[in-house]
């Protein structure tokens, strides 16, 4: 009985994040269970062009470090916040969803080189969060029942928490500067005067992924439901 629940749960997360969160714990669980380690992972440009050791430009966004504390705030914060992006402002354009990861992922794997960052999951999920701020910038947070915020500055608030615990920031630079990027021209630039569409989405991505119609008994989690457990609440403004 549990396991069917369990796995009514799981398969009612949509499709995009119980992929990418699976894929993630799974990359993770292989590590702590030593059958493949962090070095075979890593993003390393001289390995991917000379020994065309091509996973790891993917492997690179799938592995958060050992279990511990840093994994399961950045496993919560990716869970949430994703699924909050592809169950509100990407609920049906499911192909959209895909091709911001793939953008994102592409323009930091770019930056990245330049930066010598070995590992991206962190900055994605700074990315994601980015991207949900500023589509719900009404939300009022509570961050650890100590700080009052509205939306559009819980990346600095995650920023400035990193630097508390003594970690680079570099990594939550590149998630909101990525972030802005694709705001930017998915949000503000077509809005502009003079201003056009520079992100399509390609057509073999539609056909993969967007269906004619929703489920009308899918029940999705609410966009504007930010943080979770105790690390981030709020609530819309005149709500």
């Amino acid at each position: 009985m549990a396991y069917q629940t369990f796995q009514q749960e799981y398969l009612q997360i949509p499709v995009v994040t119980r992929a990418y969160t699976t894929a993630c714990v799974l990359t993770t669980a292989a590590v702590q269970l030593e059958l493949i380690t962090p070095f075979q992972l890593y993003f390393n440009p001289d390995l991917i062009l000379r020994n065309y050791q091509v996973w790891r430009i993917i492997t690179n966004f799938l592995f958060f470090g050992p279990v511990g504390f840093n994994f399961l705030f950045n496993m919560i914060f990716l869970y949430r916040y994703c699924r909050m992006l592809e169950e509100g402002s990407f609920r049906g354009r499911t192909a959209d969803f895909v091709f911001m990861f793939l953008f994102g992922g592409l323009l930091m794997t770019i930056f990245g080189t330049f930066v010598s960052l070995v590992f991206l999951g962190q900055a994605f999920t700074i990315m994601l969060v980015y991207v949900w701020s500023r589509r719900n910038p009404n939300v009022r947070m509570n961050f650890f029942g100590l700080l009052n915020f509205q939306a559009p500055f819980l990346p600095w608030v995650l920023m400035g928490f990193s630097l508390l615990l003594g970690n680079s920031i570099i990594v939550d630079l590149l998630g909101i500067a990525v972030g802005h990027v694709y705001f930017f021209l998915e949000d503000v630039f077509p809005n502009q005067p003079g201003g056009g569409r520079w992100l399509k989405t390609p057509s073999f991505l539609k056909m993969l992924f967007d269906t004619p119609e929703d489920d009308a008994n899918y029940n999705p989690l609410p966009e504007e439901r930010p943080g979770g457990f105790g690390w981030g609440e709020g609530q819309r403004l005149g709500g």
